[in-house]
């Protein structure tokens, strides 16, 4: 009976180990992940309340995802080398922006209704930040740039999703613009250089490069109309102690901030002192997409961007699984020793 024990605890202890290795294969993903602030705002009631209820009690439940099949196997055959830049790297390369061991058409390719524009921090190491899934996942709207590199921004048609004095819902973004817009048309007499627009009636075009959204002519059109005048959206990809630098900049003031009031992470590593409402980069992007499709574009949000957390969810998942099997063994040597 002894015997049989020990084979069954070293079988055990065996399959923690494989797990990891596997957590230590992907630990420049894992380990530090890079936070977004959102603070919340007690004198709001928001809409989505319900849904941060709903994420607290079951993290990255109901998502409508692609089949993470592509992974299993890609774990299973583990590390590659990256033909680019010699680094060994698990489902893709942090630094070249390319997948290894899966294809393109392996995985969900995501259009999003607006442009994203990460700003990323000099001194953090591109392993650590969840920025490079949504390059991946959504390759067309997406752009990574490392600062001090800041694009030259059209201050009224662009926001920052950071929190601070004057920040604002993502419900109020679009009036907000279009109040920015207004205020910067007028002529030498002080009248308005064009008719001031309204939410519901607002028609105007954004550059064809910059249009949201997919689908039929007719379609993008509706989107452009709804999310007009925002064509871009940014966001800080750092740790929170090196935000400052990069949101005090002075090429990014006078952008219209945004705060995501109620979301909560469900990053598997806390933070010692951080709020739970301190999101991974990835986290931050998602949800600003969602609220954004239902209070600005009008629709019924039925999943459209949830691929955005693609290789997040299969990530919280294999690290949540390791954490059980630690607790389980755990649970086991102490009853081995109370026999």
């Amino acid at each position: 009976m002894a015997s049989l024990q020990l084979t069954s605890r070293r079988a055990h202890v065996l399959q923690h180990w494989s797990v990891n290795i596997l957590r230590a294969s992907m630990s420049s993903l894992a380990q530090h992940q890079h936070l977004h602030p959102s603070c919340p705002d007690k004198t709001t009631v928001s809409s989505d309340s319900s849904d941060t209820r709903e994420l607290a009690k079951e993290p990255l439940q109901g998502l409508k995802l692609a089949s993470h099949a592509v992974l299993e196997k890609a774990k299973e055959r583990g590390r590659l080398i990256c033909s680019k830049c010699g680094g060994s790297r698990m489902f893709f390369c942090y630094t070249c922006c390319s997948l290894l061991g899966v294809s393109h058409q392996e995985i969900p390719v995501i259009k999003l209704p607006v442009k994203i524009d990460i700003i990323k921090h000099p001194n953090e190491t591109d392993g650590k930040s969840t920025a490079i899934h949504a390059k991946i996942l959504a390759p067309s709207d997406v752009n990574i740039y490392t600062y001090p590199c800041i694009p030259d921004y059209e201050k009224n048609k662009v926001v920052l999703v950071f929190p601070g004095p004057g920040a604002v819902s993502v419900l109020d973004m679009i009036q907000c613009l279009h109040d920015m817009t207004d205020s910067r048309s007028h002529g030498p007499s002080g009248e308005p250089c064009i008719k001031r627009l309204k939410r519901e009636e607002v028609t105007g075009a954004t550059d064809t490069a910059d249009s949201p959204g997919s689908g039929t002519p007719d379609e993008s059109k509706g989107l452009e109309s709804r999310a007009y005048p925002l064509q871009r959206v940014v966001f800080i990809d750092s740790t929170w102690n090196q935000t400052n630098k990069i949101s005090t900049d002075e090429r990014l003031q006078g952008i219209l901030r945004v705060e995501l009031k109620t979301r909560k992470t469900c990053f598997w590593r806390s933070q010692r002192g951080k709020p739970d409402t301190y999101l991974a980069t990835i986290e931050a992007i998602y949800y600003f997409l969602k609220d954004f499709h239902k209070h600005c574009l009008a629709q019924e949000y039925n999943g459209e961007y949830d691929n955005l957390l693609f290789f997040y969810s299969y990530l919280h998942s294999v690290v949540n699984k390791s954490k059980q099997e630690k607790k389980d063994q755990l649970e086991n040597e102490k009853e081995e020793k109370a026999v």
